[in-house]
């Protein structure tokens, strides 16, 4: 199916006035609602017009005497109008993350990844892009890859991770 200026123009008309993708391929004929869609979005067309959809106007509920937040209106057009909204994860409380400080790793510890053994802390600290890189390298806990400050950041308790969990579920 060929595209002529003709057709684009009666295209062009029916979404301005309101047309569904549906109802303007039935017009068009010989084309479907998806080959519709994917004309206006490659020619750009905006939103189309609003169709009334009765002339009296609808009763209005009486306000309830509390006064409700408000809520951000949903986006109606684009490619994210359907999105689901998620709400923002929060942030741990700064006495639940560990003290950076606390572990500070002396230079006799710090080793490359050539220097790792089953027996030194495999903890990566800094970017491993950067010169400065280095594992942790002291020793580790039994039948851990870690030392034992570090194993208590990797390693949560199994209640700890279901109450972050259900956080999470707003």
């Amino acid at each position: 199916m060929n595209w002529t200026d003709e057709r684009v123009e009666l295209l062009k008309k029916l979404w301005a006035e309101g047309l569904s993708a549906s109802q303007i391929a039935a017009e068009l004929g010989n084309v479907t609602r998806n080959a519709v869609i994917g004309k206006v979005h490659r020619l750009g067309l905006s939103g189309r017009a609003k169709t009334v959809t009765s002339a009296a106007p609808r009763p209005r509920k009486p306000r309830p005497a509390t006064v409700q937040p408000a809520r951000p209106r949903p986006m109606v057009h684009g490619n994210t109008a359907l999105a689901p909204a998620y709400a923002p994860v929060p942030e741990p409380e700064p006495e639940d993350l560990p003290d950076p400080v606390a572990n500070v790793i002396p230079m006799a510890e710090r080793c490359t990844i050539l220097d790792l053994t089953e027996f030194t802390c495999r903890w990566p600290v800094g970017d491993p892009g950067k010169p400065d890189f280095f594992y942790c390298g002291s020793r580790t806990k039994t039948g851990l890859p870690y030392c034992a400050y570090h194993a208590r950041i990797a390693y949560q308790p199994v209640h700890d991770r279901r109450r972050d969990r259900r956080a999470v579920r707003i």
